[in-house]
């Protein structure tokens, strides 16, 4: 398994699944990361927090933990 975070700059992937319950797989499921959609990773913070990547045609900022929830190929 292989999460967003693990992603290099330039790269894109593709959402397999997100993990994780509640409000938190909600929100991040209404920001348009759902199974099949494709992410490009734009740029990572220095320290790695956070990921700005691209979904659907738009930018996003996702916390390292976040990131950490959604499954990639």
């Amino acid at each position: 398994m292989r999460s967003l975070r693990e992603v290099k700059i330039g790269q894109t992937c593709k959402v397999v699944k997100i993990h994780g319950e509640g409000p938190v797989k909600r929100r991040i499921m209404d920001m348009g990361i759902t199974k099949g959609v494709e992410i490009y990773v734009r740029k990572v913070a220095p320290l790695g927090d956070p990921v700005e990547i691209t979904v659907r045609g738009y930018e996003l900022s996702l916390r390292k933990h976040d990131a950490e929830m959604v499954e990639v190929e």
